[in-house]
Parts: C-alpha cells; structure tokens; sequence
C-alpha cells in the first residue's frame, strides 16, 4: 500500500483520538512552516524597503551632480577671464571672456532643457510674463510686450522663471479723439 491508500482509508474510518491528534501535529507543523516562510517574506520586505529607502536618498543627494560638474567648468572660465584680464589690462580681454562663458552657460542650461522665453513683441501672457509697466500706445492691438526688463526661462515646458516686461496696450481715449476729430473736419 503506498501513502495515497492509508489516507484514503483514514478518510473512510471514523476519526479516532490517534488519528485526530497526529492530525492536528501535521497541521501544528505545516501552521509553523508558514509563519517560518512569512518571518523570513518580512524579513526580506524590510531589507528591500531600507534598500531602496538608501538608494532614494542616493540619487536624490547626487542627482545634481552632472549638472554641478558643467557649472564648475563654467567657473573656471570665468577665473581664466578675470585672471586673463587682470594680467592684460584689458577691458576688451574681460568681455571677451565673460561672452564666451555666458555662451557655456546658455550651452549647459539648454542641455539640462532650459530655454528663454520669447517675449519683444509677443502677446502678453500671464503664465509667461509679469508686466512691471504698461503703457498706453495707439499702434498696438491687445496688449503686446515692448521690453523685456529681466529674461525668464521654461525648463522642459515648465516656465520656471517668468518673464518681467513693459507692455504696450491699445489707448482708446486717444483714438476715440482721433475718430472725433476725423469725423468733425
């Protein structure tokens, strides 16, 4: 007889106290194998948990770091300028050198997804630019931006830094004068 026939048997007999309790060790056992596999699944979440718990703060404390590298480059251009300049005597070697970092930077910041804003010229737009001054002119439709005071920057579609213009926008009390006086001569 092999096993599958004894636990067919047991099933057909009525439980006896032997039958019952070697039953209920072989439940006992396989209750303490689970809770011995969900200790060690616990064990192993935790592990991960922390780990990526670590990892997280990893990146997050050197996630700047590619951009901090392009940066310091862009300071030792801008050491070799003044030091260039101040051996030369020159005006002309300083905004030399400030130009060509200023181009390394805008280089870096497009790289990392930042572009200037677009404005002379443009419509006004309040989720683009904050308008310090506005002015009233009869050449102009709407309201139209006329100087840009301080440049603003959109990183990857997010305006990160707005622009600050002078606007121009339509005088109606002037051309309301000018359609008077037209339709009196």
């Amino acid at each position: 007889m092999n096993e599958t026939d004894n636990k067919e048997e047991e099933r057909e007999q009525p439980p006896t106290t032997e039958n019952l309790a070697r039953l209920l060790e072989e439940e006992k056992k396989r209750v303490e194998e689970y809770q011995t596999r969900l200790s060690y699944m616990q064990a192993d979440f935790e592990n991960l948990r922390k780990r990526c718990a670590r990892q997280i703060q990893e990146v997050t404390t050197y996630s700047t770091e590619r951009l901090v590298i392009q940066l310091l480059e862009v300071v030792d251009e801008l050491e070799l300028a003044v030091k260039t300049a101040q051996t030369a005597n020159s005006v002309q070697t300083l905004v030399e050198g400030v130009q060509m970092t200023l181009r390394r930077m805008r280089k870096v910041l497009e790289q990392e997804g930042v572009t200037p804003i677009e404005s002379i010229d443009k419509p006004f737009d309040p989720s683009k630019h904050n308008a310090i001054v506005a002015e009233e002119r009869c050449d102009v439709e709407g309201c139209v931006v006329t100087e840009e005071v301080r440049k603003g920057y959109v990183m990857k579609n997010k305006v990160v830094r707005p622009t600050i213009v002078k606007v121009a926008v339509k005088n109606t009390k002037l051309q309301n004068t000018e359609v008077k006086s037209n339709e009196s001569s």
